[in-house]
């Protein structure tokens, strides 16, 4: 299938190449939601509290995409997608939709729960440069890159369950704090258990088949326009497996829950290292390979974003205000913009 695609794509014109992209990305989004919706039914019926479904089933929900697109692309010899979707999703995740969710409604927020899941956030994005150093040849890392090895992708997964647990204990001795964000209007009894399955099954296999279309289709753009995959992966691909998370914000901001949004994106930028990162790299031998241009630009980028995104929390009271939104968006568009002038 992959080498029939690939041929298929190398005929097509390029504007047809882009709106192949496009609708990959808009049924990714869209079977991700779907996905999320009859996991949260299935975790209701089966007498989970609504506030653990917020902290653990959503975000690994929304970053499903990510992880399917960056798995498969490891798989298939392309660690600059792989890699660079996952520190792009962060960049996108953390200016781009929180920007977005708190202009549309600035969110209320519990600074202990905000404070403690921040900094895993932060140390998450610290954690993902120090693995990809090169410390046997660290004075050359701006001309050889880095790695990340098949081994610590296994510890990122470890650690990975480690952070779902702790968020099912916090969730757990704190009730109420993720419960106001899930839509309390949502239906779960409605369509008979076989119905959620089905529709749990056809969105899974709808998010890995859109994958493996968008996976050639993007390479080939990124040939024809000259473009290094890494770039992509970190700007185009990363914008657009981030969808979920920006259907959810908007969504849970405009219903008055942006709580929700808040804990979704930060859960979610944990998960695209520890999961998307991790799985990427376990699943090869080689593991990833980070490329020069990522300690020059998105790495930095990245800590940038989270770093800025933590100060704003620790300034802030009780409310995240507009004006913080805007530097967000503010952050996202100039990290976009650099990204793609900056070749490495």
């Amino acid at each position: 299938m992959d080498a029939y695609l690939t041929a298929t794509f190398q005929n097509l014109p390029l504007p047809i190449l882009i709106l192949v992209i496009l609708g990959s990305i808009l049924v990714l989004g869209k079977a991700a939601d779907v996905l999320v919706d009859e996991a949260v039914s299935i975790s209701a019926r089966s007498g989970v509290p609504k506030m653990i479904i917020g902290a653990t089933i959503i975000s690994l929900g929304t970053t499903l995409p990510e992880v399917s697109v960056s798995v498969l692309s490891a798989l298939e010899g392309n660690p600059g997608i792989a890699l660079g979707n996952a520190v792009g999703s962060i960049i996108c995740d953390t200016g781009l939709i929180l920007g977005i969710a708190i202009l549309i409604s600035p969110p209320d927020i519990d600074k202990r729960l905000v404070n403690r899941q921040g900094w895993i956030q932060v140390g998450a994005g610290f954690l993902l440069v120090f693995a990809a150093l090169p410390f046997s040849n660290l004075s050359k890392v701006f001309e050889t890159g880095g790695r990340i090895e098949q081994g610590i992708g296994f510890v990122f997964l470890v650690l990975l369950a480690f952070y779902i647990y702790l968020s099912i204990r916090w969730s757990r001795n704190k009730p109420g704090d993720l419960e106001a964000g899930i839509d309390d209007t949502t239906e779960y009894n409605d369509s008979p258990i076989y119905v959620v399955l089905f529709k749990l099954i056809v969105a899974i296999t709808l998010v890995i088949l859109s994958s493996k279309v968008l996976i050639p289709s993007v390479q080939e753009t990124a040939i024809r326009l000259s473009i290094p995959e890494s770039i992509i992966g970190a700007t185009l691909v990363a914008f657009g497996t981030s969808l979920p998370e920006l259907v959810t914000a908007i969504q849970a901001s405009r219903r008055g829950h942006s709580e929700l949004a808040v804990g979704n994106i930060i859960g979610a930028d944990i998960l695209n290292v520890l999961f998307v990162a991790g799985a990427s790299a376990a699943v090869t031998k080689q593991g990833l390979e980070a490329p020069k241009n990522f300690f020059m630009f998105y790495f930095p980028a990245m800590l940038i974003v989270l770093i800025l995104f933590r100060l704003g929390i620790h300034f802030s009271k009780d409310k995240i205000r507009r004006p913080f939104g805007v530097f967000l968006l503010f952050i996202y568009v100039v990290a976009t913009v650099a990204g793609y002038f900056f070749k490495g």
